[in-house]
């Protein structure tokens, strides 16, 4: 048999083929994007998988009983969002405790972290021993600095300064949780080491994050004083705390309402019982520095650091000062914490 030479309809067969892939992979693109866009400025979602990486305990921490659920991942990831907060009831709730009404400004937000790991792949120290450092005056002339090193895990709230306190209050820092108006601006500040966690209260709070994080312009409107502008922290060292520690400070430790009187501002917990409530979360045994203050002098120093003096906390109408105290008393008499700065 003579050569017949190639099938004419090969060619445009092949043509067929790939304008149909072409199609198929522009049709998933814009499907993924009505699925996953959540405004004008939408990025795709980085996968990430929550790992908790911390081991079980044979025995069960002091503060055991405070708590619905234990080995709870605090960090949200952007692979199940929407999975975990339906999981604990968190699309429930509106900012600060649950992402019902801001889901999107969590999705976009989380987009562009590159991370929702607890601890590092290598860390394997189990049964963490940790301390939460709060900012309080007491603090000062203590000489703690060595001992808050010694501690698996060391977490410290919005910007109470190691730089230049350090034989107080230590080096090193695991966790600092913060939220647009308290954060560091000063790179001098940053510690490369330190994982900080972003305290979300309100949507502005995500939708500041997503802009630092992408170069845009911060509108400064709707913050309760002007928030950092410029961000000195890398994607990698950021997280975003999930809704549900918030909540849990709020109404199974502090048993707060979830409905006010139309007569009362409503009170949110201070970043502080927020911090000790996630340490209840990721830690086998607690213990605080910090937290004391001396609400009898208002001219007594409010932080270790600046000038500010307790005249400031009395007048907070954002927070109930008097039942977190009331908190911190009766987990410290019932040695569910051991409190370093308790003289």
């Amino acid at each position: 048999m003579g050569y017949q030479g190639s099938n004419p309809g090969v060619p445009a067969m092949r043509g067929y083929l790939v304008a149909i892939f072409l199609s198929a992979v522009f049709l998933y693109f814009v499907l993924h994007c009505i699925l996953w866009g959540t405004s004008v400025y939408w990025v795709p979602p980085v996968d990430m998988k929550r790992r908790h990486q911390t081991r079980p305990c044979l025995s069960k921490p002091a503060f055991a009983s405070l708590l619905r659920f234990h080995q709870f991942h605090p960090f949200l990831c952007a692979s199940d969002l929407k999975k975990i907060a339906s999981l604990y009831g968190s699309d429930k709730f509106d900012l600060p405790y649950g992402t019902r009404t801001s889901v999107e400004y969590f999705q976009t937000a989380l987009s562009k972290l590159q991370s929702c790991d607890l601890f590092d792949e290598f860390d394997s120290v189990p049964c963490k021993k940790c301390v939460v450092v709060g900012n309080g005056g007491i603090l000062k002339n203590k000489s703690l600095g060595e001992k808050i090193d010694s501690y698996d895990v060391i977490i410290r709230m919005n910007n109470g300064p190691v730089l230049g306190h350090e034989e107080d209050v230590g080096r090193r820092t695991t966790f600092r949780l913060f939220y647009p108006e308290s954060v560091f601006s000063d790179p001098s500040h940053n510690d490369p080491n330190t994982t900080v966690i972003l305290t979300a209260f309100k949507p502005l709070d995500l939708k500041w994050l997503w802009g630092l994080l992408t170069g845009s312009k911060i509108n400064i409107n709707g913050f309760w004083k002007k928030p950092a502008l410029n961000l000195i922290y890398k994607p990698y060292q950021i997280r975003i705390l999930d809704p549900f520690i918030i909540r849990t400070a709020a109404y199974e430790l502090l048993h707060f309402p979830e409905v006010f009187p139309k007569d009362q501002k409503p009170k949110h917990p201070t970043t502080g019982i927020i911090a000790i409530t996630l340490a209840f979360h990721i830690c086998h045994e607690v213990h605080l520095a910090g937290f004391r203050y001396n609400f009898s002098d208002p001219q007594s120093p409010l932080h270790y650091y600046g000038n500010t003096t307790m005249s400031l906390m009395n007048k907070s109408a954002y927070h109930n000062v008097t039942a977190e105290q009331l908190f911190l008393k009766d987990i410290i008499q019932k040695n569910f914490v051991i409190n370093l700065t308790q003289d």
